[in-house]
């Protein structure tokens, strides 16, 4: 039973690291606008699941750092998208940024160690891309409402929100980033864009 627990314990001090000085170097030396990991030269990045935040790394400046420059990444005209996920910028950590089309003015809103609890609603077919897939688009099939729960920087408790519509479909596109999923996993056509 002791091991059972100590086990327990270092799985979940491994799935809340503190930033690596890989990690550290991404965030402080990129300018505002971030380099922006692609298939299939990052394919590894974009493949592997992400980890928490732990709580020394939810109150670090650092976190605020790079959650600023993943929204100023994801609005650049470069870009022009409407969510991306760390590890779009090459750190494999449970944070997104999401444009809230559901909200007034449309902001671009960031989420830290979230995690889509339960989907519900009818069941929606609907064209995708991704910044990190260039010049492809698909087909995908998602649903209509997400139930989210997060955290907020130096907070411990979790929020937790019901999103629909539209936006609810780009949070299950950000949050498969998490997972090492990408849209074109789950399309069911897929064709070159214009």
């Amino acid at each position: 039973m002791r091991k059972l627990v100590l086990g327990a314990a270092l799985l979940l001090t491994a799935c809340q690291a503190a930033f690596t000085d890989r990690e550290r170097a991404l965030i402080e030396e990129s300018d505002s606008l971030m380099y922006v990991t692609v298939m299939p030269q990052d394919s590894v990045i974009l493949r592997t699941p992400s980890v928490d935040f732990g709580e020394k790394e939810l109150a670090s400046p650092l976190l605020q750092t790079l959650l600023d420059k993943m929204r100023y990444t994801v609005q650049d005209p470069s870009q022009d998208g409407v969510g991306i996920a760390a590890p779009q910028v090459g750190i494999n950590r449970r944070a997104i940024c999401v444009q809230r089309l559901d909200k007034e003015g449309e902001p671009f809103e960031c989420y830290v160690n979230i995690r889509i609890d339960s989907l519900s609603g009818a069941k929606v077919r609907g064209r995708e891309g991704c910044l990190s897939v260039p010049q492809l688009r698909g087909m995908v099939t998602r649903s209509e409402t997400a139930f989210i729960s997060y955290q907020e920087p130096g907070k411990k408790e979790r929020s937790r929100e019901r999103v629909d519509g539209f936006t609810a479909v780009i949070f299950q596109h950000e949050c498969d980033h998490l997972e090492g999923i990408l849209y074109t996993d789950r399309a069911d056509s897929l064709w070159v864009s214009d």
